[in-house]
């Protein structure tokens, strides 16, 4: 663990992409409404001296939005991010980051020129040392403050259009907690209570598969960064047809407490976190953001929920019913849309019959009704570590669409999709900017893939690694066995000698005798035959 926090103190300057850049968050920077800080390697802004991007104007579309959002200049997500910044970095080649820092996704080195295929695996599937090494990452993300970006704990208007700054630190991994809080939050309209609930720039819409495909992305790089751990990839946890949380055990995500059944074993690390960004209605009627605060405890109480609402976990027909549509959005594109693969994967949609507006949830949403906790809440969902596994899964199920019916780009909804959703619209609240329609691509073009899609063969070899990795561990084990056996061989020869020497006078039985020596008395033969003068002569000996 100390080897984490030192590699992590190494990395922890090393910008990346997210919400609010610290660079970013000074006045200066809010009053100039610029958010091109300068790239280490040459001191230039977006290391434009090293040619690997520069300072533009932000560019956004204006084609219609759907009718959910009735309202223009009340919300600071609105024409993401115009509110705040009106000129960004815009990498080229293989760079990426909001000062073109580091490198696109699947790309690797100082130049990022090394082209590289990240596989994320079964959580079950783990290795026992690559589940202690997940847990120690989560944990570790948990309580290191990031240094690259901060939270905005006031709106724009608060902030007085930039003259003060109101944000707060968090960390690595709370900066992701408040990041899906932030895009998912209501629309404060002015003053106590006054809230517009249908809305929301990541769910119930065209955008919820690509912008989570992002979001773990982005999640998945800065752990790889505060470890040095390069070929960390997000486990994914598969829940089809499960009986129960099976990943709900301390040496994974955290068991129930016995005290407490809402939360978690005392012998799990998870049990001493702190939630965020949780309390949605708090906010709502005080007319406030979150201000990144602790919030109690992390709680979870798997299958003790709503039968009403849900029934079960998904099963493993219903996945393949949800994949067998074929139209990604339909209709409104929102929760009413029928026969839509978003919808009904999101689970908004009958996971049986495709019609939305269903009175059950069911897939995506089910899972967060089953853990009955913190994961219940869409706000402060991303507080639970479970959050990672299921959107990792939902991401797999995503792809294996994509790869069925390989839409292009442009098959994704141009316009007239909830505010936010529509193909051109910038991801909310990410920087550097990245549009809903790059994410509507194969997980290969993003340089990962999933260990249930490789082929057979690619199969086989994957499903060796969790025992080769036990290996590693054991073989010095193993050579330390060798090496007393040797000793211990070596030193039985000796002390033989030494006898014999001593006893020069004694014979040694030759080899029939030893044989003989140990040799048990026989009470019945065990193959027996009708010939007598065979059965005065065995075919075999019980020896020891």
């Amino acid at each position: 663990m100390r080897l984490f926090v030192v590699i992590s103190l190494m990395l922890r300057l090393r910008p990346s992409q997210g919400q609010f850049p610290r660079l970013c968050a000074t006045r200066e920077a809010l009053l100039r409404k610029e958010c091109c800080p300068p790239w280490d390697g040459d001191g230039s802004a977006c290391g434009a001296s090293s040619g690997r991007g520069f300072c533009r104007d932000v560019e956004v579309s204006d084609l219609p939005d759907g009718p959910q959002y009735p309202f223009s200049g009340l919300d600071d997500r609105e024409r993401w991010p115009l509110v705040f910044y009106n000129r960004t970095c815009e990498c080229v080649g293989n760079f990426m980051g909001f000062n073109c820092a580091d490198c696109k996704f699947g790309y690797f080195g100082l130049n990022c020129n090394e082209r590289r295929e990240s596989v994320r695996r079964n959580i079950l599937h783990l290795s026992r040392a690559q589940k202690i090494r997940l847990v120690s990452y989560l944990n570790l993300a948990k309580h290191t403050v990031s240094q690259d970006y901060v939270v905005a704990t006031g709106t724009y208007r608060e902030m007085q259009n930039g003259s003060n700054p109101m944000f707060a630190d968090a960390s690595v991994y709370d900066v992701f907690v408040w990041i899906h809080y932030y895009v998912s939050r209501n629309a404060l309209l002015g003053g106590p209570g006054n809230v517009w609930t249908d809305v929301d720039f990541a769910h119930w819409a065209p955008a919820f598969l690509p912008w989570h495909r992002l979001y773990l992305l982005h999640w998945e790089h800065e752990i790889r960064k505060l470890t040095g751990d390069m070929s960390f990839t997000i486990p994914y946890w598969d829940w089809r047809d499960a009986r129960g949380c099976d990943v709900c055990t301390d040496e994974l995500m955290g068991d129930r407490s016995p005290q407490d059944p809402s939360l978690l074993s005392p012998g799990s690390v998870f049990s001493s976190w702190k939630v965020l960004c949780s309390q949605a209605e708090d906010y709502n009627n005080r007319g406030v953001l979150c201000d990144a605060r602790e919030e109690g405890p992390l709680r979870r109480n798997p299958g003790n929920h709503n039968r009403n609402v849900v029934e079960r976990l998904p099963t493993t027909a219903e996945v393949e019913f949800t994949l067998g549509l074929t139209n990604y959005d339909t209709g409104a594109m929102d929760r009413t849309a029928n026969m839509s693969f978003r919808n009904t994967l999101e689970g908004f949609g009958d996971p049986r019959t495709g019609l939305g507006n269903s009175s059950r949830m069911g897939m995506h949403a089910a899972i967060h009704v089953y853990m009955n906790g913190s994961m219940s809440s869409v706000q402060g969902s991303a507080n639970d570590p479970i959050f990672l596994l299921h959107h990792a899964f939902v991401d797999c199920i995503y792809e294996q669409w994509l790869r069925r019916y390989r839409p292009t780009p442009s098959q994704y909804p141009e316009s007239n999709a909830p505010i936010g959703h529509n193909s051109e619209y910038h991801m909310v609240p990410f920087l550097p900017l990245q549009r809903n329609r790059d994410y509507f691509i194969s997980s290969k073009d993003l340089g990962y893939e999933y260990s249930n899609l490789l082929d057979a063969s690619q199969r086989l070899a994957e499903s060796m690694r969790p025992i080769l990795d036990e290996m590693q561990d054991v073989w010095p084990w193993l050579l330390l066995a060798a090496l007393c056996g040797g000793i211990l061989a070596m030193a039985t020869a000796a002390v033989i000698v030494t006898v014999k020497r001593r006893n020069r006078g004694f014979t040694w039985p030759h080899m029939r005798g030893w044989r003989n020596l140990f040799t048990l008395p026989e009470t019945q033969p065990l193959i027996f035959t009708h010939n007598s003068e065979e059965s005065k002569h065995p075919n075999y000996q019980t020896a020891m």
